[in-house]
């Protein structure tokens, strides 16, 4: 059996964090294919080495995968975690949050996918 794909999961923290517990709850079926490092804090927190913490955790994941929402492309955290994995060389991928919603592009987050269990599989494969 493979090794699971470790993820990091980048999301809006103030507007998403449903869809961050939505991606974590995938990932407790015992058939994902994907495990995931849960770790995203808001800039205004009073812990002054959260980008090192990410950093550090960007660097030990397969994938960042940006959950996007209708703001998520204004997110100060997301776009400095994308800049993280990019320097890193961490492929990063967006998943579409929402049907109903417009979830615009965040920039240099790579490839957007719809939330379907066969882009999920697609993805993490």
């Amino acid at each position: 059996m493979a090794r699971r794909k470790r993820v990091f999961v980048s999301f809006d923290y103030d507007n998403d964090k449903s869809m961050k517990d939505f991606v974590r709850g995938q990932a407790k079926n015992r058939k994902s294919p994907f495990s995931i490092t849960d770790w995203s804090m808001k800039e205004a927190t009073a812990e002054r080495n959260w980008k090192s913490k990410a950093r550090g955790r960007i660097k030990r994941s397969d994938l960042v995968m940006v959950v996007s929402g209708p703001k998520t492309k204004r997110a100060p955290g997301v776009r400095e975690e994308v800049k993280m994995a990019r320097k890193e060389g961490v492929k990063v991928v967006q998943l579409i949050g929402y049907k109903k919603k417009k979830c615009p592009h965040v920039t240099n987050a790579g490839r957007r996918y719809r939330w379907t269990h066969g882009n999920l599989r697609k993805i993490l494969k």
